[in-house]
Order: C-alpha cells, then sequence, then structure tokens
C-alpha cells in the first residue's frame, strides 16, 4: 500500500534530484515529498543513498512502531540518529568532530 514519504537533501547531484522528481516533488529546494510504495521507496533510497557523495539525505516514512515513522540516513551531517530502547532520538556532534570524520 503506497504511503507519504519525506526524503530530504543537502549538496547532492543534480542528476539525483532529477531521478527523485519522477516519484516525488520537491515542495522546496531539497525537500522532496511523494506517495509511493514500499518497493519504489526502497529503490529511491538505493539511488539515493549511492550517489550521495559529500552530500547528506534523509528519509522518513510510516512504519509500525512508537514513533509511527522510520528515519534513514547517508552521508555525513551533525545531526545523528540514534536507537534508544525502540525510539529514534538524534544526537548532535559538534562540528569539529563533523571535520574531522570528513578529513579522515
Amino acid at each position: 500500500m503506497p504511503s507519504m514519504t519525506v526524503l530530504a537533501t543537502t549538496a547532492v547531484p543534480d542528476s539525483l534530484r532529477g531521478a527523485l522528481s519522477r516519484w516525488t516533488i520537491e515542495i522546496i529546494p531539497g525537500i522532496f515529498v511523494g506517495t509511493v510504495s514500499a518497493r519504489v521507496r526502497d529503490e529511491i533510497w538505493a539511488a539515493a543513498s549511492a550517489v550521495v557523495g559529500d552530500g547528506a539525505a534523509v528519509l522518513i516514512h510510516p512504519a509500525s512502531n512508537e514513533q509511527g515513522f522510520a528515519l534513514r540516513t547517508a552521508g555525513q551531517r551533525r545531526r545523528i540518529p540514534h536507537d534508544f530502547d525502540g525510539l529514534t532520538l538524534i544526537r548532535m556532534q559538534a562540528a569539529q568532530q563533523t571535520l574531522e570524520v570528513k578529513n579522515r
């Protein structure tokens, strides 16, 4: 059954943005929203995470859990999701640590 999916991107190739626009609407730069099946959502995520490069991508979709959604991330970012007893919480990483991770 199709469900609403949100994909937020930062500094990704234009080719990815074009591919995402086939299945979703870019409501503001870098934010894509659409109603797609789980199979299409997984294919979109596979394509996005493969070409994210130095950018970042976050996919949010409905799930059968306490929060009612699941979160997937790719690329470098300061906000790191962590599972805490079944809840996804976001931990902020210091800017300096982010630079060190990129330089490795």
